[in-house]
């Protein structure tokens, strides 16, 4: 297979190289065609920086061969690598399952606290302590229903590996308030910090109120939360000290953030959903408001615009970059492996929408090229994670959903 490495410098010779072609909203003229090609539904929207929306096209000629290692998933929705070789893979139904060294499905993890698993709650995403080798311990998020109400929750056990799995001394660590009436946006992407902080990404339940709580600092819908590993508050989170204000919120503004990850230097990175238009790439900072609903690139699926239909507001922060029609973002990684020398430094998103993963080129924090990769799969990726081996995995969005291991093809 012909590789081309691009890096984010080499990027913009390769592009134009291609020749001249029709502009696009907030992109550059003469740069290469963007891969979105569709009107944005919010057309008379304008993004408030250069680049901030279809970047140049890019092709790197990454062509995928594909292995199932393990099928008959249940909208599987996340994974994560033991360091011991297994995979753990959550089932949205509610189960954990152990994929083996060997390819072979574990049975239901045990112990697991009742899942709230409808509509798009379920068992979410999960994590693996940085001392698991010590402490055995492993961290999901789940939608959790408690007096009629539901959120989501974050719980921690110690695994016990065999031919029937289990956890032991499991406890919830961190539930979601104020909870509601809701079968939609839970967030549930959690992702260990370098320092051993935990952040979980929320989303604000679609619900009115909940929208509401997107930009209020007594409620944490619609927001990055960061705790410590046993749940517990780190003393120099932004909101510390001010009344009102719950001392776990990292940042406020969002709608429903389903893709986190860290890049190289280890900063939190997040995609979150749009409505009918709108999805954001975001590097969340300490106390930053990201502006939901209050200015969003999009507009409500009835046609109508979001709120006063704002896209900047002073205070509010703008996103790195945003999509109108949506790729309908889950899961991400940041891709540093050497089996792709030609994706080596970017960003890899499942697109559920797009039955694709989305690659971005980005150089000083900005978007400089966009790629669609793999869509030959034919399937809504809910889950893409960078293995060990350099191998890229992907889970998808079936009733026989798939965790199916991409390496170079040829």
């Amino acid at each position: 297979m012909r590789q081309i490495l691009l890096t984010a410098a080499s990027a913009l010779v390769v592009l134009a190289a291609c020749g001249p072609a029709p502009a696009q909203p907030g992109q550059a003229a003469g740069a290469a065609a963007p891969v979105e090609s569709r009107p944005a539904n919010a057309s008379s929207q304008k993004p408030a920086l250069a680049g901030q929306t279809r970047a140049p096209g890019l092709n790197s000629n990454t062509v995928g061969q594909y292995t199932t290692v393990a099928s008959g998933l249940d909208h599987p929705w996340g994974l994560a690598f033991l360091p011991t070789g297994e995979i753990l893979v959550t089932e949205r139904a509610g189960r954990l399952r152990v994929v083996g060294k060997d390819g072979a499905l574990s049975p239901a993890v045990a112990n697991l606290p009742a899942v709230y698993a409808s509509g798009q709650g379920g068992l979410l995403g999960v994590a693996i302590d940085p001392d698991y080798a010590n402490n055995g311990l492993v961290y999901w998020a789940f939608s959790e229903e408690q007096d009629g109400a539901n959120g989501t929750s974050v719980a921690r056990g110690k695994l016990s590996l065999g031919p029937a799995p289990k956890l032991d001394n499991v406890q919830v660590i961190w539930r979601q308030a104020p909870k509601m009436k809701s079968s939609l946006h839970f967030g549930g992407r959690l992702v260990f910090a370098k320092d051993g902080k935990l952040f979980v990404t929320t989303g604000e339940r679609s619900v009115r109120p909940g929208r509401v709580q997107a930009q209020q600092l007594d409620g944490t819908l619609g927001k990055v939360v960061r705790i410590n590993a046993d749940g517990s508050i780190p003393s120099d989170n932004p909101f510390i000290g001010q009344a009102g204000a719950k001392a776990e919120i990292w940042s406020l503004g969002h709608r429903n953030l389903q893709s986190a990850a860290l890049d190289p230097q280890g900063r939190l990175w997040t995609v979150e959903h749009g409505a009918q238009g709108g999805d954001e790439l975001n590097r969340p900072e300490p106390g930053k408001n990201y502006g939901w609903p209050t200015i969003t690139y999009g507009q409500e699926y009835s046609g109508q615009p979001i709120g006063d239909g704002l896209t900047q507001k002073a205070g509010l922060e703008q996103p790195v970059y945003y999509w109108d029609p949506v790729i309908a973002p889950s899961g991400m990684t940041f891709y540093e492996g050497d089996l792709f020398p030609a994706l080596k430094g970017s960003v890899l998103i499942g697109s559920m929408a797009g039955l694709n993963v989305t690659r971005l080129v980005l150089k000083d924090d900005k978007v400089v090229g966009e790629e669609r990769l793999f869509s030959d799969i034919g399937a809504r990726i809910r889950d893409v994670v960078a293995g060990p081996d350099g191998a890229i995995y992907v889970l998808t969005d079936e009733g026989d959903g798939k965790l199916i291991k991409i390496t170079p093809k040829g």
